[in-house]
């Protein structure tokens, strides 16, 4: 490269650097100085990654003073420039400035200014940028956005209430289906769509402290959404960070009894200003109007100040209705001010019901139904659809007017919208379970070892006792030493090692209440049988949970038996089995019923067989006859377990750590739970709302959603683009078959991390299916932080903002010019307006000739693309030198001819938001009359965010993006 002192170069890999001036030189090396980052390079002279900057006429330049030049005239004098012209500021004609005295700080930021200095990127990444700005803009628009990424099964009940609720603004509801229904699930697609849309970006997250990790994994893995656990232990570190250690994080959760605990972290937690509470388990909020518990008060002041609120309870109206009423209290108290109120209003609810019972099933209406629909309904609205069903004829028509009869039912009358709840009765789809007890011999070692251990207990309370009673391993380990090998005579071990052998051919999840029970098993099977087995416990980090579980979900060389701690309850899927063995039970039907969820759950293909070997005349012998005599709640998911626990807990406790387990106090302690226990099932089934289940369920609409995203699974284009995006960043890639990848940092990589990466890589699926069965992968969609992140690294950092491309033509004169140009459009506003969803950033594309004519409508992208072929950035440059007047007439032209897109893209833009949220509006103003669910601040909010996305929209700017130069060749 011809360099001389005083030259100005800017650098193709550190841009940021600005402008470079030579300062050195010798017969190998050049040296440049960066005067505006204070750093010096030593180049090769003869391979140096650095771009001569020459300004054109026509060109604005920027002097060190500040001032700037319009260049007409470029002289040259022993390799260095002068640019003669006229300065901007004060007209003054004739001005020279020497290159030397050019800006420092001078970057090219406009593609065009890039092109012209002799920036020019890879064709490819030309490419890829535009492929991400048309996805982006297509994902943006996405009515399914939110919901299409989550690492779960395609449940319509659950892609309904998430959808029909994610899509608020501030949304508060209740979400109340029964165990094994996916609240969960549900709770973090509402979370997804709300963080996606920018309409929540600080969230707080209350749940009972044994559920904490589970929600940590769930948020983590099946949303990529990445919430830090807050204990005292964290808010102490935090507050070296800030005098709030709530506002050291933007996803927190916490256990609702830390806040309870702890006024002054209350306090904090009240005082840092969040966009959504979501409360589990909320059922445990007692409340009466003289007394309400100190739970309850925490959740009720945090919930006042937080704008959305999502509550999630399996028992929302059985344990009470007044706790039933207290906490949709939480969630509107303006509405839900008054209990008797409140009981008024859901009398109406039962003729709505009826009504729409009758429609569901196609009967005839009679002149009583007729008269009932007249009354819950405006006449005017309803009396062609009454007429087309008492006509005979067309079926499809009536099938039409009876929906749109069950729709209008639905929207005004129930508690609809603050409240979704769906029963395995109405969903259907699941597994029976069934049970298989084994009561086992007791060793004389334990005998022993439990006899000792009950003289020696001392004064220990009842509670205490049973907690070292259900484990007579541990009070034999406790006595023998570490030594010590009860796996050796335990016939449960035994027991355990003859069934495995008899299902070789089935995966076996254990579960036990303690780790080092299970490392101890683990042990037994390996040395006494050679079984392959992987343990999962709380000691171990989640990677390594995460290799555990992928190793039992192998099919082939994979685990026969995970053996979890009672951390195994703790929201992992394990569906794919079912063979659940209960190596003892915990003192807790809820933590029971968690058990078996891992494996009774919606989509479980099989029925699931419950293995229960107990040691006879001990207290897990006594719990197990409880939990099934008394409750069903091995064969049954038991919604009244723990009410029934509670009442009935001191005689359960006292008769589980009595010395003398009296086979009579036993029956009647069953009869009384089995008595209570069928009173509250009665109570619920009576106080089951069908028209809340109806409209919970999604109906047709939720099998619409299943089918959309379940045609937007395997894009091919999302593969396509993201193994681009992988190879433009530099990240090596790995084909592990069975549809994985492994993706690792490369020491070539064009930034230092990529977003959503580990450090170490990971593997990555683009197939559901496999990412349902294996843990360990990233299920990637377009929604994934890899692929969000990439995309906006990608237009960040200006990646193929420019290229030049052959075009080899013989129908086209040799010479002939193209110019391609990629517009933005761009409005400026909050992210949380909403304006992604009408209009996101939205490129235009535009393929001009030598004339300036444009043919982007008659040539599409993709085609085009195909036939070009790369040009070096050397060659490349010296081609746009040599026509640089040419490309300056045609992007003018360009810039021409994109203005009335603009214009109708802000009219689209405009139309579409007036249209959804317009109509959305005038819905709820309507059924505010009826259906006092509606919220005075929803339709306040509404109104003023089409009036503040109307002046967004009407000051949206249109900015050129990228460029480039095609050339036809015969070569």
């Amino acid at each position: 490269m011809p360099f001389a002192l005083g030259q100005r170069w800017i650098s193709d890999t550190e841009s940021d650097l600005g402008l470079g001036t030579v300062v050195a030189m010798d017969v190998r090396t050049v040296t440049l100085m960066f005067a505006a980052s204070e750093e010096n390079r030593v180049y090769a002279r003869h391979d140096a990654p650095v771009t001569r900057v020459m300004f054109n006429a026509g060109d604005v330049t920027e002097s060190q003073e500040g001032w700037s030049l319009r260049v007409e005239q470029v002289e040259e004098q022993q390799g260095v420039l002068t640019y003669i012209g006229t300065r901007t500021d004060t007209g003054e004609e004739n001005v020279s400035l020497r290159e030397i005295f050019l800006s420092n700080q001078i970057r090219f930021n406009k593609p065009q200014d890039k092109l012209f200095a002799g920036q020019i990127d890879r064709m490819d990444r030309f490419a890829l940028r535009y492929r991400a700005l048309k996805n982006q803009h297509q994902q943006h628009k996405s009515p399914l956005r939110g919901l299409c990424g989550m690492r779960a099964g395609l449940i319509p009940h659950q892609l309904f209430i998430a959808h029909e609720v994610g899509r608020r603004f501030a949304p508060r509801v209740l979400l109340a289906d029964e165990v094994g229904l996916g609240k969960t699930i549900e709770a973090g697609m509402i979370i997804h769509q709300q963080v996606l849309a920018g309409r929540a970006e600080r969230i707080l997250i209350l749940v009972p402290e044994t559920l904490q990790h589970q929600w940590l994994v769930e948020m983590m893995r099946r949303f990529n959404l990445y919430f830090s656990i807050f204990d005292e232990e964290r808010c102490v570190e935090a507050i070296a960070e800030a005098a709030n250690p709530f506002e050291t994080a933007q996803y927190v959760l916490c256990s609702l009894d830390f806040l309870r605990k702890s006024r002054r972290r209350f306090e904090q937690a009240l005082d840092a200003d969040w966009d959504l509470l979501v409360v589990d388990e909320a059922h445990h909020l007692v409340w009466s109007e003289e007394a309400p518990s100190r739970e309850y008060q925490v959740v009720e002041a945090l919930a006042e100040k937080t704008p959305g609120c999502l509550l999630l309870t399996a028992t929302p109206d059985q344990l009470g209705h007044q706790s039933h009423f207290a906490r949709l209290r939480l969630l509107d108290p303006d509405r839900f001010y008054d209990y008797e109120a409140f009981l008024d209003e859901e009398r109406q609810y039962a003729p709505v019901a009826d009504a729409v019972s009758e429609l569901l099933a196609g009967q005839q209406l009679d002149d009583h139904s007729r008269a009932t629909l007249i009354s819950l309904l405006p006449e005017q609205d309803i009396a062609p659809l009454l007429d087309t069903l008492t006509t005979q004829g067309d079926e499809d028509a009536q099938r039409a007017a009876r929906q749109e009869l069950i729709d209008n039912l639905m929207d005004r009358h129930g508690t609809g919208r603050v409240l979704f709840r769906n029963t395995r009765a109405a969903v259907q789809g699941f597994p029976q379970r069934h049970l298989n007890l084994y009561p086992l011999v007791m060793p004389s070692q334990y005998s022993t070892a439990m006899r000792v251990a009950g003289m020696m207990m001392g004064k220990i309370s009842e509670e205490q006792k049973v907690l070292k009673l259900l484990y007579p391993e541990d009070i034999y380990q406790e006595f023998e030493g570490e030594s010590a090998t009860w796996w050796n005579f335990d016939p449960r071990v035994s027991w355990l090692l003859d069934f495995l052998k008899a299902n070789r051919n089935e995966k076996v999840l254990v579960i036990c209440s303690r780790a080092q029970t299970a490392l101890n098993l683990e042990q037994a099977l390996r040395e006494k049988e050679g079984i392959r087995a992987t343990v999962f416990h709380e000691g171990m980090s989640i990677l390594d949970r995460d290799k555990a579980a992928a190793y039992f979900a192998q099919l082939e060389d994979g685990a026969q038996v995970l053996l979890c701690s009672e951390i195994g309850s703790e929201g992992r899927n394990f569906q794919f089995a079912n063979q659940l063995v209960m190596f003892d039970l915990p003192n807790n039907p809820d933590l029971l019923e968690q058990r078996i969820g891992r494996l009774d759950r919606i989509g479980q293909q099989r029925d699931i067989e419950i293995h229960v070997p107990h040691l006879q005349g001990t207290s897990q012998a006594l719990l197990a006859h409880w939990y099934n005599e008394g409750l069903n709640a091995f064969e049954e998911t038991c919604p009244t377990g723990r009410a029934v626990y509670e009442a009935i807990q001191p005689q359960l406790i006292s008769l589980l750590a009595s010395d003398n387990h009296s086979p009579e106090a036993l029956d009647s302690l069953i009869a009384d739970s089995a008595r209570m226990h069928t009173e509250l099932k009665r109570k619920m089934e009576q106080g089951r709302d069908r028209l809340l289940e109806i409209h919970s369920n999604g109906g047709d609409a939720a099998r619409e959603l299943v089918e959309q995203i379940a045609a937007k699974d395997g894009d091919t284009n999302l593969v396509t683009f993201a193994l681009g995006l992988f190879d433009t960043v530099g990240l090596n890639q790995d084909d592990r078959g069975e549809n994985a990848l492994v993706i690792t940092p490369s020491e070539h990589m064009l930034v230092s991390s990529f977003p959503g990466l580990p450090q170490d890589g990971c593997t990555i699926t683009f197939d559901r299916d496999t990412a349902l069965s294996r843990e360990d992968m990233h299920f990637i969609s377009w929604e994934h932080p890899m692929i969000q992140g990439g995309i906006d690294l990608l237009l960040s950092e200006g990646i193929g903002t420019t290229a030049v491309s052959l075009l080899k033509n013989k129908a086209l004169p040799a010479g002939t010019l193209l110019l391609e140009l990629v517009y933005v459009v761009d409005a400026q506003a909050p992210k949380q307006s909403g304006i992604g969803r009408f209009l996101p950033h939205t490129p235009i594309r535009i393929l001009l000739d030598g004339k300036g004519n444009n043919l982007s409508d008659k040539v599409e992208f993709e085609g085009f693309n195909r036939q070009l072929s790369p040009v070096n950035r050397h060659l490349g440059s010296k081609l746009v030198n040599s026509v640089q007047k040419e490309i300056h007439a045609l992007i003018a032209a360009g810039d021409q001819l994109v203005e009335p897109e603009l214009d109708k893209v802000r009219q689209a833009a405009q139309q579409e938001m007036e249209n959804t949220l317009g109509a959305e509006l005038a819905r709820l103003q309507a059924l505010k009359s009826v259906n006092p669910n509606i919220r005075d601040d929803e339709l306040a909010l509404l109104q003023s965010q089409i009036q503040d996305l109307s002046a967004y929209i009407s000051k949206a700017q249109i900015q050129l993006d990228s460029l480039r130069l095609i050339a036809v060749s015969h070569n």
